[in-house]
């Protein structure tokens, strides 16, 4: 199920973007409250914006604009409304997301189509380990997706590894769909339970919401220990409920493939000006094809890179990097400049560390501190030495460590009504 579109060239590409991007702009100036008073407001007729480039004549949208102005961005009559879904709300409040029929089939194709990146077929069989209720759109695109690829899908659920091994044992899934670090618990379980994990029907995962590589493409900490214990597949897969639309892995490992006949991206700096490949920028998107809830020049806030060369598997559609981290959640910290994700990686490369919580606030003199809420089965000056050490040779600087029970970081990690395990808490003012 490989589009024909990700094969062709560059300028074929680009050329049925700009028709695609063409036709995006007509219906949003007729039908969007919001955009229809930003082109007002600016002097711009979309007649005018012909190509990717003139795209930049428009101002970015932000996270606060959709916050603001939520129900502006609507561009149906409420009885076209078939599904309502949420964001996280991880940096900031939620906003409503008001989707069709038409957006429904655009989200069931965008995950078919990226099922069958990682080599999925109607032969495979998902057991999806995230929730499909609670207003998340992710659970319901994995899906519709595996529907529409003819594929099987079990819908187990978040946690509970005991239940996800017997359904394992007793439905024979082909690929698992989760966070990554959960992985990690699913064979602690298995080891002290006496399941033989690594002789399954289980060849692969699809992993959500963690990045499991480096920059480089290289498996990081948490990807390395998962493969060290089990050898199964590992994608990557990234997106977002703005987006509608997913970027991920082929066989290769080498970033997520953009899937050009539904969304356009800008790589964008401080200043909204467009990055060179080899320099990080702000995922900014611009959806196609969208009908309740378009988006243009939308900033996600991810940082990430981006590569243009053809891939080994035959696709010539850009291919997306891990992400670096959310620009809102940069770290300031004694005169260095941190992501949350880095502060991960080294913790999850810590034998003595079994879980954490790493939180962000401002001291007295109005910097930003460092506390890492620390579960481990040793609580001694050893291990805060072990922990502090790895920062200093990682990362140069050393935050606070605090032991808290495994108890106390599982309800951190799983506040009432979250969709997705917290790692990370931003206390500042």
């Amino acid at each position: 199920m490989l589009p024909e579109i990700e094969t062709k060239s560059s300028s074929e590409i680009k050329s049925l973007q700009e028709k695609l991007l063409q036709e995006q702009l007509a219906y949003i100036s007729k039908n969007s409250k919001y955009y229809q008073r930003i082109f007002q407001q600016n002097g711009i007729d979309f007649e005018k914006i012909k190509t990717l480039e003139d795209l930049r004549k428009i101002s970015v949208t932000t996270k606060d604009d959709l916050q603001q102005f939520n129900d502006d961005f609507i561009c149906v009559p409420k009885n076209k409304i078939i599904d309502y879904v949420t964001t996280s709300g991880t940096l900031g409040d939620p906003v409503t997301f008001a989707m069709t029929e038409k957006d429904l089939e655009r989200l069931a194709y965008n995950e078919a189509i990226s099922f069958a990146t990682t080599g999925g077929s109607k032969s495979e069989v998902y057991q999806l380990m995230t929730t499909i209720d609670r207003r998340f759109m992710a659970g319901l695109a994995y899906f519709l997706g595996a529907r529409k690829l003819g594929a099987g899908i079990i819908r187990v659920g978040a946690g509970m590894p005991e239940l996800q091994w017997d359904t394992i044992r007793k439905m024979s899934p082909t690929a698992l769909v989760t966070v990554p670090s959960f992985i990690l618990k699913l064979i602690d379980f298995a080891e002290k339970n006496n399941v033989d994990y690594r002789n399954t029907s289980v060849k692969k995962a699809i992993c959500i919401g963690e990045p499991i590589r480096n920059s480089d493409y290289t498996l990081n900490t948490l990807g390395e220990k998962i493969k060290e214990k089990w050898n199964i597949e590992l994608f990557s897969t990234y997106a977002s409920t703005e987006m509608a639309t997913a970027f991920t892995e082929c066989q290769e490992g080498r970033g997520g493939h953009h899937h050009p006949e539904l969304i356009i991206v800008e790589f964008l700096d401080d200043y909204d000006n467009p990055v060179k490949e080899e320099e990080a920028g702000e995922v900014t998107i611009t959806t196609l094809g969208v009908e309740g809830m378009p988006l243009v020049r939308f900033k996600t806030g991810d940082i990430c890179f981006h590569h243009t060369e053809k891939c080994a598997c035959g696709r010539n559609t850009m291919r997306l990097g891990p992400v670096i981290g959310r620009k809102k959640q940069m770290i300031k910290y004694k005169g260095t400049t941190l992501f949350p994700p880095a502060l991960y990686d080294i913790l999850n490369n810590i034998n003595e560390v079994e879980n954490y919580i790493v939180e962000v606030f401002t001291n007295e003199i109005g910097t930003d501190e460092i506390l890492i809420h620390v579960a481990s089965k040793e609580k001694s000056d050893l291990v805060i030495k072990i922990i502090t050490d790895h920062f200093r040779a990682k990362v140069r600087v050393t935050p606070t460590i605090k032991f808290v029970s495994p108890a106390e970081i599982n309800v951190m990690q799983n506040p009432e009504m979250s969709r997705k395990p917290v790692k990370f808490i931003d206390k500042r003012e």
